[in-house]
């Protein structure tokens, strides 16, 4: 009978470092997604076309939802998005013509995308 509640005991430590450690990787993993979407942001805001500067500081980050183990952001323009799609893609202009798109969105996003599977890499190797 000590031998079934030894291996219960491994069993239940065992258990308990592999849900400390899926913890520890998933609180790791949502400081990631953060300090991206941080880094998306101010990407954007430093290569967004400047008029008056309002649509410039119009991007935040918005948290969508969390759980214990993931979390959901979006960059988004508070105010002016109706004018981020016209800017990236351009637009036809009134007498004829286009206006030249701005590419500031695509790029930042590119960027984003491979600095957190970069973080991703360097925090499930421990660095």
């Amino acid at each position: 009978m000590s031998k079934k509640v030894s291996v219960d005991q491994l069993e239940n430590a065992i258990m308990k470092e592999l849900d400390e450690y899926a913890s520890l990787a998933s609180d790791e993993l949502k400081d990631a997604v953060k300090k991206t979407a941080k880094d998306v942001r101010t990407d954007i805001r430093d290569s967004a076309p400047i008029r008056t500067g309002k649509y410039k500081k119009s991007w935040s980050v918005k948290r969508v939802s969390e759980s214990a183990n993931s979390i959901n952001l979006v960059v988004h323009s508070r105010n002016r998005y109706q004018i981020a799609h016209l800017l990236e893609h351009g637009h036809a202009k009134r007498n004829g013509g286009r206006v030249a798109a701005r590419p500031h969105i695509a790029p930042a996003e590119q960027r984003g995308n491979e600095e957190l599977e970069k973080l991703i890499k360097q925090k499930l190797k421990g660095g």
